[in-house]
């Protein structure tokens, strides 16, 4: 099993020393990655389920407060939870995740994408909230397309993006593909998981017998699609007090990284919590 850590911009703030020192603090505890959250604008009455966010949280953009925390650690993997990939242009995205692996030397490693839920959001940005999953699946497609395309470039002719002969460099560090793993509580998020994701992070408000579906239906598109459902990773959330007979059942439901979150916002407070989650765990020891 793999653990990951969430630092919750909106919660624990933009203090830049701050999240220095968590990201530094997570890699001396041997938390294998790091996460950041994802919104580009909200609005008064913006609504997810039955929770009103205030427009006031502050969600620094995710990618920019990743290449910082690669600044000021050496090991620690870089994860998104999770992107909004419809409100991003692929070619651009391309350019940025690559730059972020190439200065960390391999570890933009863990993007999730997820379609995003705030239909004012999609207005904002001149994106048709009805049809941002199958603009995510072409981005998917054009970041792939790109990172693998040479110097006589690559050409795209899709429902939302189209180019010519295009080349886009430098690529990730060592000339590999990065990572796609996909986001989302929906069968449709679980299908896009089988046809085009090497990961599957579904939401946290799932019943136990919609989890097992929702896996067991990304397994079986995997297959439909000719590609191994055995190549795919699944992480999900996890409370930073779990003991380890819940990481146990975790890991007989076929997950293979959990990704927690500090509960405390003093920070002193926090870092106690990280420290005791390492030391039930023995990462450090990983």
């Amino acid at each position: 099993m793999k653990f990951g850590i969430s630092y919750s911009t909106p919660y624990y703030g933009t203090d830049p020393d701050r999240l220095m020192a968590f990201a530094q603090h997570a890699e001396a505890c041997g938390f294998e990655s790091i996460y950041l959250p994802d919104h580009i604008a909200l609005y008064p009455g913006a609504t997810v389920g039955t929770f009103e966010m205030p427009p006031t949280l502050p969600f620094p953009d995710p990618l920019d407060c990743l290449s910082f925390v690669a600044a000021v650690t050496e090991r620690i993997l870089l994860g998104t939870g999770v992107l909004l990939l419809p409100y991003r242009h692929p070619v651009v995205l391309a350019k940025r995740l690559a730059t972020i692996d190439l200065l960390s030397k391999g570890r933009m490693r863990l993007l999730t994408v997820g379609l995003g839920t705030l239909s004012g959001e999609a207005e904002a940005l001149g994106v048709d909230f009805a049809t941002r999953g199958r603009r995510a699946d072409e981005a998917i497609d054009v970041l792939r397309l790109l990172w693998a395309g040479g110097a006589d470039g690559v050409s795209y002719h899709g429902e939302f993006f189209s180019f010519d002969n295009l080349c886009v460099y430098p690529k990730p560090h060592g000339g590999d593909q990065l990572p796609i793993h996909i986001g989302g509580s929906s069968r449709a998020a679980a299908r896009r998981v089988g046809r085009r994701g090497d990961g599957y992070f579904p939401g946290g408000m799932l019943m136990p017998a919609e989890r097992a579906e929702h896996l067991e239906l990304a397994r079986s598109t995997a297959v439909a699609a000719g590609r191994d459902p055995a190549a795919l990773e699944y992480t999900r959330w996890g409370s930073i007090d779990m003991p380890r007979d819940r990481v146990e059942g975790f890991a007989a439901q076929g997950v293979t990284r959990i990704v927690v979150g500090a509960t405390a916002t003093d920070r002193v407070e926090q870092f106690e919590e990280m420290a005791a989650f390492a030391a039930r765990f023995e990462l450090a020891a990983r």
